[in-house]
């Protein structure tokens, strides 16, 4: 009897302890997103993050409840994308992301350690941002391969639109758009539709009244640029969802649009800013480089390693470009010409090289660099601005267009990731 109570009690702790568990653990949770958790420390570092960005920009904010709720689709979306990266096998590797940060410091005229000692002043932990953009670049990559092959812009499709450009002029403005959406479910009801549009209502004459555009995105929008005050950033109006460009063609600065109706809702514009651009002209840069892949006998190190050695060589004046090029490039294109590229618009290459480029000067040999092709060393030879051909106005045709169905079908994708998914949003805890 004694053994059976003796049992009897550890089992009663036992079960107390784990229900005691379970609720720590739970309390620390504020959404269930299919096989994966989004913490509360998640969401309350990304509210304070928006807070602290607001206050250097002298922003206004909603509330807490707002900002937590926006932060908390952010981060859903983002474990959705995650997991969707491990069913791909997709990983962005230390090196990739080393030279990713790299290009980010460059580009602000930053030393790593300048880099560095600047996160740590703004984010606190320079590993838990790294971290982070590295989520952002994996997210970006998942994005990309999706989306992409979801695209198909036809030869007619470019022709159509080089002749509306050619009618329009040379002049190319671009705007900066700020965007929010009131959703509404997929198949959703007449009363929903209704709800919705009343919102949307209510945010246009908000609006109207004056209210702080970034500040109602931020409280109202669904859209993935929320937490960003609605902004899209700056786009040719051939870039922009069909939707978009029809209604903001000749509308003035800070003029707001809408309430327009899509499959996704009830979208309102504004337009933040406008900037013109001349399309007749375009900068191009003449480089060579040398790409060593990573392999099973040529470790991710010893590709780097050999790079770096020719750099030193080549500075030295021990080694010559072309014929290291020759002898040791991987890329076919370039290899026989020892490595030369000829003229390009930088944007045709892939981000870490095209970036790499832009903030070299010339004759300048970069360090070796990591992108999704393998480790290269790059040498920026010439710098022109030429006018544009038929043929290059054709590519920048088919780069608005690409760009256009890329905002189209992005949204579609994600919305679709979402409806696919189990998430169970918890009871925000104190």
């Amino acid at each position: 009897m004694k053994l059976q109570l003796l049992i009897a009690g550890s089992v009663a702790a036992f079960l107390a302890f784990s229900s005691q568990a379970a609720e720590q653990k739970i309390d620390g949770i504020a959404a269930i997103v299919n096989n994966g958790v989004v913490l509360d420390t998640e969401v309350t570092d990304m509210v304070n993050k928006v807070k602290r960005n607001a206050q250097s920009q002298g922003q206004t904010l909603p509330s807490d409840r707002a900002l937590r709720t926006q932060a908390l689709e952010r981060l859903i979306s983002n474990s959705l994308q995650m997991q969707m990266a491990t069913r791909m096998g997709l990983q962005i590797t230390d090196p990739q992301l080393d030279q990713a940060l790299e290009n980010v410091a460059r580009g602000e005229n930053l030393t790593m350690e300048q880099f560095r000692q600047r996160i740590v002043e703004e984010e606190g932990d320079y590993q838990q941002f790294r971290e982070r953009f590295r989520e952002e670049i994996t997210a970006g990559e998942v994005l990309r391969a999706n989306v992409q092959r979801r695209i198909y812009i036809s030869p007619q499709e470019i022709d159509s639109l080089m002749k509306v450009m050619e009618e329009q002029g040379a002049s190319n403005e671009q705007y900066n758009v700020g965007h929010i959406l009131i959703a509404i479910p997929n198949q959703g009801s007449t009363e929903e539709i209704n709800d919705a549009k009343d919102r949307a209502d209510k945010v246009m004459k908000l609006l109207r009244e004056g209210s702080d555009f970034k500040k109602i995105a931020i409280a109202s929008s669904s859209d993935s640029t929320a937490l960003d005050g609605g902004d899209m950033g700056w786009m040719n109006i051939n870039e922009m969802p069909t939707l978009f460009s029809d209604a903001i063609r000749g509308k003035k600065k800070t003029d707001v649009i809408g309430p327009l109706r899509s499959g996704a809702g009830f979208h309102i514009l504004t337009i933040f800013d406008i900037r013109g651009a001349n399309v007749a002209e375009m900068n191009e840069v003449k480089s060579r480089h040398v790409l060593i892949k990573p392999s099973i006998i040529m470790s991710e190190e010893k590709a780097r390693d050999t790079l770096k050695q020719f750099v030193a060589d080549f500075k030295a004046g021990k080694a010559d470009f072309a014929e290291f090029a020759s002898a040791n490039s991987e890329d076919p294109g370039s290899k026989l010409k020892g490595g030369d590229l000829g003229w390009a618009d930088p944007s045709m290459y892939v981000p870490a090289f095209r970036d790499t480029l832009n903030n070299m000067q010339l004759q300048e040999v970069s360090e070796p660099f990591r992108t999704e092709h393998g480790w290269h060393v790059v040498q920026l030879l010439e710098k022109r601005v030429v006018d544009m051909t038929a043929e290059r106005k054709q590519d920048q045709v088919y780069r608005m267009l690409f760009n256009r169905r890329f905002n189209e079908e992005q949204a579609n994708f994600l919305r679709e990731l979402r409806d696919q998914a189990f998430i169970e949003v918890l009871a925000e805890t104190e």
